[in-house]
């Protein structure tokens, strides 16, 4: 699989954050929109039996990859030493990946750090419209809500990678695609202009980021590692559960809902070395609705040289 790196721009707030495996289902409505059922249908041969034709992980600041989630103890101390400071250190400059492991914390940053308001949430007021007489209703028909909203930085710079296969979609197909969520919105409220972004490049990844060796890999998107023989007992993630819903057309086909599933949250650090620059599996069997839908269950990953000896429990003298 070829590997590429996506530059964005966000241009509006958006309902829903950036993250890879809600960004993979939207690739996989443009695709059949812009190319065919057929051709997404092709696309997503085997992908559950462990043959991807993409994935696609979260968007993270310009030159940054998020910090691997492993416990306080294993970072090395350094000058700071109140943690609730030191846990909002999540984004981790890419010139530090050659610094050892348990070192990473100490040249992390928050999202301050690097622009002031980097992320922001905000929380936009709403109120139900009778869609008869155009006005609130009456008596009980006034019912306002509040939904959460993400704001980025003016003008900031995101980045997500992506591994394709080309022998089922090629470079300029995907980057239409992309261009075209960019302009009509991804996300929840993406109808009423929230989600929209400007893409500025997708181009091979020049870093290098994927030829890298280790003996463990740190994720880029959510996943789902289980059953597939990764050392547990030296794998440390937080989970997250997705309340899937269809997107597209399929969002007002009868029930659009999909059934839950339970994932590694991003920045995963799992000890093991696939051998291809990703790992996870894909998940089927989720929509009675559309029995052929599928959920990105991968996740692109980098290597890493983690030293699990730092977190066995030291014995009392």
């Amino acid at each position: 699989m070829q590997a590429y790196r996506l530059a964005i721009r966000p241009q509006t707030a958006f309902g829903t954050p950036l993250v890879g495996d809600t960004w993979f289902g939207h690739i996989c409505w443009g695709i059949a929109e812009q190319y065919g059922h057929d051709t997404l249908a092709a696309c997503l041969c085997d992908y559950t039996a462990g043959r991807p034709f993409l994935i696609i992980s979260d968007a993270f600041p310009a030159g940054y990859l998020p910090l691997p989630t492993l416990p306080s103890r294993y970072w090395q101390a350094g000058d700071e030493q109140d943690r609730k400071k030191l846990k909002k250190r999540q984004w981790l400059p890419q010139d530090a990946l050659d610094r050892p492991l348990h070192e990473w914390q100490q040249h992390a940053k928050t999202s301050a750090d690097i622009a002031p308001d980097l992320l922001r949430a905000h929380s936009q007021p709403h109120n139900s419209i009778n869609r008869a007489t155009g006005t609130t209703g009456e008596g009980g028909g006034f019912a306002p809500y509040n939904s959460e909203q993400t704001w980025y930085a003016t003008d900031s710079r995101w980045q997500a990678y992506l591994l394709l296969d080309e022998n089922r979609l090629n470079h300029a197909q995907l980057e239409t695609v992309l261009n075209n969520i960019g302009a009509s919105g991804y996300g929840r409220d993406a109808s009423i202009g929230l989600g929209k972004y400007q893409t500025d490049a997708l181009e091979p990844e020049p870093a290098g980021l994927f030829a890298r060796s280790g003996n463990a890999c740190l994720t880029l998107a959510p996943c789902c590692p289980q059953g597939l023989g990764y050392d547990s007992a030296h794998s440390y993630y937080q989970t997250v559960t997705r309340f899937g819903r269809h997107g597209n057309i399929q969002a007002t086909a009868g029930n659009p809902y999909k059934s839950p599933i339970l994932m590694a949250q991003t920045a995963a650090v799992i000890s093991a070395r696939p051998g291809q620059p990703y790992l996870g599996q894909g998940i089927g069997g989720i929509s009675a609705s559309l029995p052929a839908t599928v959920h990105q269950g991968y996740a692109p990953i980098i290597a890493i040289e983690f030293d699990p000896t730092r977190l066995t429990p030291r014995r009392a003298p």
